[in-house]
């Protein structure tokens, strides 16, 4: 599985962003994909993931409510996922990677997810 993910970008408070995560390959629809970030200085952390069908989502509680993945499976060899983020907060402000799991269901565990693609970067100015 490959991913790579886009739509960064610079965006003031209260504004919002969609991120695109394609995942390509033979075995994409065999897995959870997830949204990570990691800010300067800080540790990487869970946002949301969505389940190998797109029916089941979870979220971090820091962004519950104003975050929502989706997942097009209508391509058997390019799955993509969105994170379309609202009511954006300086907080939000880090470098977003996309990840693929085996997990059957969304799980927030870095050490669950084994390919990660390149981050694209969301800064939200006060």
């Amino acid at each position: 599985v490959q991913l790579q993910a886009s739509g960064g970008g610079l965006v003031q408070t209260g504004g919002s962003l969609r991120l695109s995560c394609a995942a390509s390959g033979r075995a994409v629809t065999q897995h959870t994909i997830g949204w990570f970030r990691q800010a300067p200085g800080r540790e990487r952390e869970f946002v949301a993931a969505v389940s190998r069908s797109g029916l089941t989502p979870g979220y971090a509680n820091s962004v519950k409510g104003r975050f929502t993945i989706s997942r097009d499976n209508s391509n058997n060899t390019v799955n993509t996922v969105y994170l379309q983020m609202n009511i954006l907060k300086p907080e939000d402000t880090a470098l977003y990677h996309c990840a693929a799991s085996l997990a059957q269901l969304p799980t927030l565990l870095v050490r669950d997810y084994s390919v990660w693609g390149q981050g694209t970067l969301v800064t939200v100015s006060s």
